[in-house]
């Protein structure tokens, strides 16, 4: 007796993204390690340096973590209020925050106290960060003014008041140890340089400015604010290049990936978006809150997420070796049989083998047809989930039924309600349930209602697929009239050297008269 055979679903190429090298770079990141903070984090900032540890501030803490501990190796508690923007200096020695009560504090990265405390804000100070001579600190506050301090001697050299809100963007420029790009909430973007004691450019972003970043060539300035993200070209005087527009609440952070630099930003939407060099998503990370601050590590190894509940994601990059411990766990053991004849036995040709049948797991409705139960498994093809997410099974159980013959008696027996809810007047059977009920379908007028639709649908449909015919048929002839001039007159001089009997060949015009 032949053993049932499981009705076959015909596998349909779905279309998807495009796969692409950008996009299989960035998939090749773990799941994420989450650690639990004190507060929501505003800044993360990575050593320049290897092993490349990493600052994060929270709450009235800046805890340094190294690149795969959970647990922070150093810790700095010495404020009274909030603490903001810890970043470190270009040697990876020396870290620089500010403070809900207006006061900036530098810390050496393997003491516990502060080194120098700058005093002059009279507002929480939320953006520090170090010149590039390492000896200078720049900081904006909530006071409206950006101030330069001297490392040394704790002395305050400059300030700036041009902002008429809330400063909370900064970046210093590596290039020029006098030159810093700010960001406020009164909408501008401006580019100090010291030696002038004033901005030397400003930018109109048209949203609360939340972050700004300088391309290691510094001749791109992105800034965040808003649901946008805008490139401007300093060369151009702060031309604007891109608008985009990708997240759907207020970006609030954005980095440059060591590879490539390419772009990515994060938002209250709870997605980090990655942008390739034409400034199209190639990738896409999810959260669980919203995203106050991100960074990656200098050599792309870890991408480090901060969130408003406190929650500190960190994602790694996977390693071949990483790939090659985990196909080897999964390999199963030796068997008996190699444990018994050894690891290179070879089966001579008089063994007889004894194989052990392979069990057979079917679906419900493979069940249903093997018990003949041929209503039942349309029934279960037809169910709303099947028929909404995987039409082709459906389909296939359809031509199955169709094919045994049994079509017919799986839809007889069935009264309005049934047709009506399980849908098999939207299916292909609407011809089997038109020859079974035609002679009832004028008692309900839904029904009657159904198969007009229905009717008005197929003729559209007739009538479109005259409309292509008709525009192929011009094609056809618009691609003939096409043809050069010299294939004509081959094809022409092609009898001509067969019989050897000198025809004339028509002219390019004569052979559509």
């Amino acid at each position: 007796m032949a053993s049932f055979k499981p009705t076959k679903v015909p596998f349909l190429p779905k279309l998807g993204e495009k796969v692409t090298e950008e996009t299989l770079y960035w998939k090749n990141y773990k799941s994420p390690v989450q650690i639990k903070e004190f507060g929501a984090i505003t800044k993360i900032d990575f050593s320049p340096l290897p092993p490349h540890n990493y600052a994060v501030t929270a709450s009235t803490r800046i805890h340094i973590y190294g690149p795969h501990s959970q647990e922070p190796i150093r810790s700095f508690t010495r404020f009274r209020d909030t603490a903001y923007g810890g970043r470190f200096r270009g040697d990876g020695k020396l870290l620089v925050a500010g403070s809900e009560e207006g006061l900036i504090r530098l810390f050496d990265i393997s003491g516990r106290v502060a080194l120098r405390q700058f005093k002059g804000h009279t507002k929480a100070v939320h953006m520090t960060s170090f010149l590039s001579d390492g000896f200078r600190v720049v900081s904006g506050s909530d006071d409206l003014s950006c101030r330069v301090w001297d490392v040394p001697s704790a002395v305050e050299l400059s300030s700036l008041t041009e902002h008429t809100d809330y400063i909370r963007a900064l970046a210093p420029s590596k290039l020029n140890p006098d030159l810093f790009v700010t960001g406020s909430y009164d909408h501008t973007v401006k580019v100090f340089d010291m030696r002038s004691g004033s901005s030397v450019m400003t930018m109109q972003h048209g949203h609360p400015v939340e972050c700004v970043l300088l391309y290691p060539s510094e001749a791109l300035l992105v800034s965040t604010g808003g649901r946008y993200v805008k490139v401007w070209d300093l060369l151009k005087g702060g031309q604007e290049l891109v608008s985009l527009k990708n997240h759907h609440k207020t970006v609030t952070c954005a980095c440059l990936s060591s590879v490539g630099n390419k772009l990515l930003t994060g938002s209250l939407d709870r997605h980090v978006k990655v942008y390739n060099s034409s400034y199209k998503v190639v990738h896409n990370f999810d959260c669980d809150a919203s995203i106050l601050s991100m960074a990656i590590a200098p050599d792309d190894e870890a991408l480090a997420v901060g969130m408003t509940n406190g929650v500190l994601s960190v994602r790694h990059r996977r390693h071949k070796k990483d790939k090659e411990t985990l196909t080897s766990r999964r390999r199963r053991g030796p068997s008996y049989q190699v444990f018994v004849k050894g690891k290179n036995f070879v089966p001579r040709q008089d063994d007889f083998l004894v194989s052990k049948p392979v069990k057979q797991y079917l679906r419900k409705y493979d069940k249903q047809l093997k018990s003949f139960e041929v209503s039942k498994a349309l029934d279960t093809a037809l169910q709303t989930w099947t028929r909404t997410s995987k039409p082709d099974v459906t389909v296939a159980v359809i031509i199955e039924l169709k094919r045994r013959g049994t079509l017919k008696n799986a839809l007889a027996g069935r009264n309005e309600e049934i047709l009506l809810f399980k849908g098999f007047l939207h299916v292909k059977c609407v011809c089997v349930c038109v020859d079974l009920y035609q002679q009832v379908f004028h008692q309900s007028p839904v029904v009657e209602r159904l198969l007009q639709r229905l009717m008005e649908v197929l003729g559209r449909e007739a009538e479109l697929q005259q409309e292509l015919l008709q525009v192929l048929g011009i094609l056809d002839t618009l691609f003939t009239s096409l043809t050069p001039r010299k294939e004509v007159a081959a094809l022409a001089a092609s009898p001509q050297r067969e019989t050897g009997v000198k025809t004339h060949a028509p002219h390019f015009n004569e052979l559509f008269t």
